[in-house]
């Protein structure tokens, strides 16, 4: 099959609606956000945390945490599945090979480059924000959500690359997932399992679908961010 052969039959299965290939993208959207939803809250408590709260390790803390994001994913999936697989020492969850394994594959991922993002978004806030609620006799929980609300835009950044940096994964999501048509078989990995096999019309739906997630992604950064008054 050639390659203009090969994109219109992609172009066709999308909007055929294939079966089997929109399965494949929800089992990605699902376990992306999933994944984010179950990381989120931690991350950013973490990043608030290590901004304002001084204590000894603070500096080896944030350097550990920075190292974090350029992890190689892969790696991740290696301890996940030698924690999850049968003799490991999480074994008997039953885990392995299904779409819960590759939800907390991705929210290890995810945690880094979401606590990373509040980090920096709180450090260069201004600290009359946070200091003033707490003069006019804010709590600590509500001083700090509104410092993180001056930095929302920030943070929405962190979540949003923390969406593309996980939906895009393949090495942690075939080592915990295992691949499995129907069930684990995401994005990243079908891409790579077709065009190993020569089926490049899926492989071709698939990229697009990522490249059309990218883009939108920013789109919506842009917007809420109020960039998007370019007109």
């Amino acid at each position: 099959m050639n390659l203009t052969t090969a994109t219109v039959e992609a172009f066709r299965l999308l909007f055929a609606f294939d079966p089997q290939l929109w399965g494949v993208i929800w089992v990605s959207l699902r376990v992306s956000l999933l994944a984010l939803l179950i990381a989120a809250p931690l991350a950013i408590v973490l990043g608030f945390l290590l901004a304002t709260v001084p204590f000894r390790g603070r500096r080896a803390a944030v350097i550990v945490l920075q190292s974090f994001l350029s992890f190689p994913t892969v790696v991740v999936g290696l301890v996940l599945y030698v924690l999850l697989a049968r003799s490991g020492p999480l074994g008997s969850l039953g885990l392995l090979y299904t779409q819960e394994a590759m939800i907390l594959g991705q929210a290890v991922i995810a945690f880094p480059v979401l606590a990373a993002f509040t980090l920096a978004a709180v450090q260069g806030a201004d600290r009359i924000v946070r200091e003033t609620a707490l003069s006019l006799g804010a709590s600590r929980s509500r001083a700090a959500f509104t410092t993180l609300f001056e930095v929302r835009f920030a943070v929405m950044a962190g979540l949003f690359n923390g969406f593309g940096r996980v939906i895009s994964e393949v090495g942690c999501a075939m080592m915990v997932g295992g691949n499995i048509a129907g069930l684990t078989r995401n994005i990243p990995t079908a891409i790579s399992l077709e065009t190993a096999k020569g089926e490049f019309a899926q492989g071709i739906a698939l990229g697009f679908v990522l490249i059309m997630l990218a883009l939108g992604i920013n789109a919506s950064l842009n917007y809420f961010q109020g960039e998007g008054g370019m007109k």
